[in-house]
């Protein structure tokens, strides 16, 4: 029994694992193996990232650069891109989990991980945010020495000293967020925003001033204009909504949300689609991160125009958005840990950090770029990155050759996280994108009855309460309890922290047919409201 349930595991975890190989395969001519007259094959950093290839054209060429000036070797970087980082997080732990139960990866009698180099195929995973290296820290939960169930951490400790890094970091915060583990299992080399991209030309058509605060995508004026992506398919777009929630608490923060799937023309499975459609004035405003608003802005920037006069802008709402890091952490029983913790140091270097934010050095602007210690320009050869580096230092230093001219230590909400995120994709699946017609009609109806001049103001309040109420919870126990903060916790710890498969779809089809009954309840009290009322 125990080897055929091995054997099963082990399949599965080809399954997952096959992106990672065959999506290699394409790229190691391109970004790995040296060319023609090579002496040999350069050392190999095998990097798991969900990043764009403009980035993986860029770090591999200039970590090749430093590494031969720091080291004098040659190295080169084979990438893995299997997907998205939900998707390279669930491939992760599916093969640590089948390298676990075919004995290559141990855990010593105190519990810690035990894995030989070479273990895994990979070494490093970058980019996602820290949510998500979080989990590599937490692992997997694996059978322990005696039988107890214990977890398997997916990263290790980078193992730099106190020095180094207080001389890249500082203080260990933006805001309400930490810039890197305390343990050192993940470090950030990047910061992400989460604002608002906007188009200007149909802000005017709507008669819409440019928004600067999440609230002012509640107008209903931007019904049908609003482009959101699902939270159950991006953690980017959920961390968005969770710096909602947390900075204008529970009421008021699902308040918001509800009256922007009111809004909302879609909700896109990738959070990319949002400034694309934007830009091409398919929508008026919708959220994302802030690099890909910036970059969209400077795709459709004609000649002459500045991030000011384009026809997209992209702003952060000053105080309330969340600031995360975009790390990297080393991999538990990667081929090459030393080469590993190299690179961590050259991205955490100024050179490396430079390539987020400075002009491309191929480019005019970019040619008096500041000088690195090997005397050559800093910054990107070709691609323009638009990112926010992640230490202090370079907008201490450098915000002048910046192409955004942005502080985001400055924006950075300081509420702390309130503990939500684990519900945001249920219940937002229900309240506003399983249920988005449904949604649309009553925020429409609703917004009819406000501007409705004698319109009988008890049946607005009721409208008002079946719009904005929160589902009731059956426990397990038989206990029904109202969907809120003072009950989060409990209602958590009833759906096993939002992990019982089968508890969870009960709860999605309950909290579904609540809200679609509300929904179709308000369009019927807008209907039976008394004519020219």
């Amino acid at each position: 029994m125990r080897a055929g349930r091995l054997l099963v595991v082990l399949a599965f975890a080809g399954v997952l694992g096959l992106p990672f190989l065959v999506r290699a395969r394409g790229e190691r001519g391109a970004q790995g193996n040296p060319g023609p007259g090579a002496r040999g094959p350069a050392p190999r950093l095998v990097v798991v990232t969900p990043h764009v290839e403009q980035i993986r054209s860029e770090f591999s060429g200039a970590f090749a650069r430093w590494h031969l000036r720091e080291y004098g070797a040659e190295v080169a970087i084979d990438w893995r891109v299997p997907g998205g980082t939900s998707d390279i997080m669930k491939q992760l732990e599916a093969q640590y989990a089948a390298a676990f139960g075919a004995g290559r990866i141990g855990l010593a009698k105190g519990g810690a991980p035990r894995a030989d180099p070479g273990t895994v195929g990979f070494d490093a995973l970058l980019g996602g945010g820290t949510y998500e290296h979080g989990r590599l820290k937490r692992g997997i939960e694996v059978a322990g020495p005696g039988g107890a169930r214990t977890r398997l951490p997916l990263s290790v400790p980078a193992g730099f000293g106190a020095a180094e890094l207080e001389g890249w970091f500082g203080e260990n915060r933006i805001g309400s967020q930490p810039l890197y583990d305390p343990d050192q299992h993940w470090l950030g080399t990047a910061l992400s925003g989460f604002g608002i991209v906007y188009n200007r030309l149909v802000l005017a058509e709507l008669g819409l001033a440019e928004p600067r605060a999440f609230d002012d995508l509640t107008d209903p004026r931007y019904l049908g204009m609003l482009a959101l992506a699902d939270p159950r398919q991006s953690g980017s777009v959920s961390t968005a909504y969770e710096s909602i929630l947390s900075t204008q608490g529970w009421d008021r923060g699902w308040r918001t949300l509800r009256e922007m799937c009111g809004n909302a023309r879609y909700f896109a499975s990738a959070s990319t689609r949002p400034p694309i459609d934007v830009s091409q004035g398919e929508a008026a405003a919708g959220l994302c991160i802030d690099f890909y608003g910036r970059g969209q802005a400077q795709t459709v920037m004609r000649p002459g125009e500045t991030p000011g006069t384009s026809r997209v802008g992209y702003v952060d709402p000053r105080g309330a958005v969340y600031i995360d890091a975009d790390p990297v952490s080393i991999l538990l029983g990667g081929p090459n840990p030393e080469l590993a913790r190299r690179f961590v140091r050259f991205c955490l270097s100024e050179e490396g950090q430079a390539l987020w934010q400075f002009r491309a050095t191929g480019s005019a602007d970019g040619r008096g770029n500041p000088r690195g210690p090997g005397g050559e320009a800093m910054g990107p050869v070709t691609h323009e990155l638009r990112r926010m580096p992640a230490r202090r230092v370079m907008y201490e230093k450098y915000l002048g050759a910046f192409i955004d001219p942005v502080n985001p230590f400055e924006l950075a909400s300081e509420v702390p996280p309130a503990g939500w995120r684990p519900g945001i994709a249920l219940v937002m699946g229900a309240m506003g994108i399983d249920t988005a017609d449904e949604c649309r009609a009553a925020w429409a109806a609703l917004a009819r009855a406000r501007e409705a001049p004698g319109f009988p103001p008890g049946a607005l309040r009721e409208m008002e309460g079946l719009f904005y109420a929160m589902p009731p919870h059956a426990l397990a126990d038989g206990r029904v309890l109202t969907l809120g903060p003072g009950t989060f916790a409990e209602i958590s710890a009833d759906l096993g922290g939002w992990k019982h498969q089968g508890r969870l779809a009960r709860t999605r089809i309950a909290y579904t047919t609540f809200f679609r009954d509300n929904y179709r309840r308000v369009v019927e009290l807008a209907r039976a409201a008394p004519a020219g009322g």
